[in-house]
């Protein structure tokens, strides 16, 4: 069991909870001790119960944090590229075999988040441009 990780992050909405990993500990059994919870949104550090938590321990915490925001970064922009092609099949769903029953069932609520999509697209992109100028 030399090769676990000191640490382990239970993933969650916001961000984890975080267990000290121990698999030297004289019964030979692999244990996880909750140390703290994390929020990535925020940075937040949250010991459980009375720990305290030491250098290591934040270390090794910021940097799954930082980790973390990576993925989920780059998460965030595959999801935009498939809503690049979903989008196109959409057009050509709606183009070439959705029924007029298909159509009337989803049109209002596409339309509706198309244009606030680029209503917003569009004012981001005037505000960049005028920060350009």
């Amino acid at each position: 069991m030399s090769d676990l990780p000191a640490y382990y992050f239970r993933v969650r909405e916001t961000g984890a909870l975080v267990f000290r990993v121990d698999g030297a500990n004289r019964h030979s059994r692999l244990e996880m001790d909750p140390i703290a919870v994390v929020n990535v949104r925020n940075g937040q550090i949250r010991p459980q119960g009375d720990r305290t938590l030491d250098d290591a321990d934040h270390a090794a915490i910021r940097d799954w944090m930082e980790e973390r925001r990576a993925v989920l970064a780059a998460r965030e922009m595959d999801d935009i590229r498939r809503t690049l092609d979903r989008i196109n099949l959409a057009a050509q769903w709606a183009q070439s075999r959705a029924t007029d029953a298909e159509l009337e069932e989803v049109t209002d609520g596409l339309l509706l988040a198309m244009h606030d999509l680029r209503t917003v697209l569009v004012r981001k992109k005037a505000e960049r441009a005028a920060r350009e100028d």
